[in-house]
């Protein structure tokens, strides 16, 4: 049997990059304070102002410890350098340099007693960098002076160890802006058809990206937003291929931008895998972690879909896990059921017929009269070419063509394939409402 219609619904054709979303990364830092005793046992340090300066750029955040000691901050940006200091009425103030965010750290800061004094940043900068001497933070005795040595000596090591992690915030906090910057004008280009100003920035943003990575390859905003870059250039190369006319540059570009679908793909999986292991957390922590987890899922979905029906439509279970992922994360109605959607038409424009037919049917359990779910499940039924389910596709197609406007730009490809398989097959729509099959 002829196979034309079917083609014609699942031809390629141009498509664009709706919106690119650019990713900003939040994440926890905790800590606790402990207070050191006249009989040198320790204490949770209740009620102590916690300050944490930002060092890289200007920014400060205030908090206390409860009556555990304990403290966190939910929502502080992944790519910044922080101070965190410590005072109690009673007690010398310390402090932890060096502080990076949202890598499960329990930071610990030990008071010993002293004036009650609080630190400024400008004292915390100028005690970092004489290298030591905390003196002047408060009056000592011999024991606090034996215990300052020995808390600057593990400030010291610490300060060591940590050079190298200060210098990769400055090239990530770098790099992720430049990356920013050229995504956003990426698809500004790309909205105004200018594909090869397009594909130039969003390639100068993935190499901003890279380069961030190369400093510290756990950040997940940056595999994040590199995902974006990749797969709106391949959208931008696929579309400059299918319309050349010269066949070798548009083979050239489409393996390109299959190469980009792949690479999108990856680098989604690793965002989101780093994402997956941040510990749970409560309230505001959580909200700020599930929103970056929501953004990496949306990604690593429509990364997966473009893949699959571009370059390799072996991926599509793959790629269904990954928007059942999303949908499940999804609080946002409308979103929902568009990801189901476009999770059913990946697999029917993948080949595989009949697990897209079972993702329409779940669509039309609750929407029986979805006009696309209606199209999407007659031609699954279709595209697998066995001829006993061509009774039930040409019942939905038929119900299609009922509902669906006549400006929608598949009606006619729908009657065509009607007009098929009753002259070719002798199959023609009963008058009833599709059943509905259940749910495997």
């Amino acid at each position: 049997m002829s196979r034309k219609y079917f083609s014609l619904t699942l031809a390629a054709a141009l498509f664009s990059l709706s919106a690119v979303v650019v990713c900003a990364q939040t994440g926890e830092l905790r800590g606790h304070v402990k207070l050191k005793q006249a009989d040198g046992t320790m204490a949770p340090a209740a009620g102590a102002a916690i300050d944490v300066f930002r060092t890289d750029i200007s920014g400060k955040y205030n908090t206390k410890t409860d009556k555990k000691g304990e403290f966190v901050f939910a929502g502080l940006p992944f790519v910044g350098t922080y101070v965190v200091a410590a005072s109690l009425p009673g007690a010398r103030p310390d402090f932890q340099a060096n502080v990076k965010v949202g890598k499960d750290i329990d930071y610990e800061i030990v008071l010993s007693p002293g004036d009650g004094k609080r630190l400024s940043y400008e004292e915390v900068n100028t005690i970092i960098k004489s290298g030591g001497a905390k003196a002047a933070a408060g009056t000592e005795s011999s024991a606090d002076k034996a215990k300052r040595a020995e808390l600057e000596a593990k400030n010291r090591e610490m300060m060591e160890k940590n050079k190298k992690a200060e210098e990769s915030n400055a090239i990530v906090a770098r790099t992720f802006k430049a990356g920013n910057d050229a995504l956003l004008a990426g698809s500004e280009a790309s909205r105004a058809n200018n594909r090869e100003d397009s594909i130039k920035k969003f390639s100068e943003a993935i190499t901003q990206y890279d380069e961030g990575l190369a400093a510290d390859a756990d950040q997940p905003s940056l595999w994040t937003n590199k995902a974006l870059a990749l797969k709106a250039r391949g959208v931008d190369r696929y579309n400059a291929a299918i319309t050349n006319k010269d066949d070798a540059a548009k083979t050239s570009g489409l393996e390109a931008a299959k190469a980009d679908f792949k690479a999108a793909t990856e680098a989604s999986s690793k965002g989101l895998a780093l994402l997956k292991t941040q510990p749970a957390a409560a309230d505001a922590a959580a909200q700020a972690r599930d929103t970056n987890k929501l953004n990496a899922l949306t990604v690593n979905a429509e990364a997966m879909r473009l893949f699959v029906t571009k370059a390799d439509g072996s991926q599509a279970a793959a790629a269904l896990t990954a928007y059942q992922e999303y949908i499940a994360a999804e609080p946002d109605a409308a979103k929902k059921a568009k990801a189901q959607m476009d999770a059913a038409q990946m697999l029917l424009d993948a080949g595989a017929g009949d697990k897209a037919y079972v993702e329409f049917q779940k669509i039309l359990a609750t929407t029986p009269d979805n006009p696309d779910a209606n199209l999407g499940a007659g031609l699954s039924l279709f595209s697998t070419g066995e001829k006993i389910k061509y009774q039930e596709a040409a019942n939905y197609l038929q119900h299609f063509v009922d509902l669906a406007p006549d400006t929608h730009k598949y009606k006619a490809d729908a009657k065509a394939i009607l007009t098929e398989l009753k002259s070719t097959e002798n199959v023609v729509p009963e008058k009833t409402t599709p059943a509905r099959r259940r749910r495997p």
